[in-house]
């Protein structure tokens, strides 16, 4: 059988996912346009969009 991938992250699994330990720190997250999904009174955070998120913020220091 094939092991189901989870796309869709309760917001603690989600912090497990990207590694924070601090639910404040995923509210900046949102805050600074992580989607969330809000079906009734449960909200997830996907794991593509957390990849993207991830991605778009990602910074390249140079060296001195």
């Amino acid at each position: 059988m094939e092991k189901i991938q989870q796309e869709y992250f309760s917001y603690t699994q989600a912090m497990q996912y990207i590694g924070i330990k601090s639910p404040m720190t995923l509210r900046k997250y949102i805050d600074d346009g992580l989607p969330t999904i809000l079906i009734g009174k449960s909200k997830l955070i996907s794991k593509s969009a957390i990849d993207k998120f991830m991605q778009d913020h990602t910074v390249i220091q140079k060296g001195k």
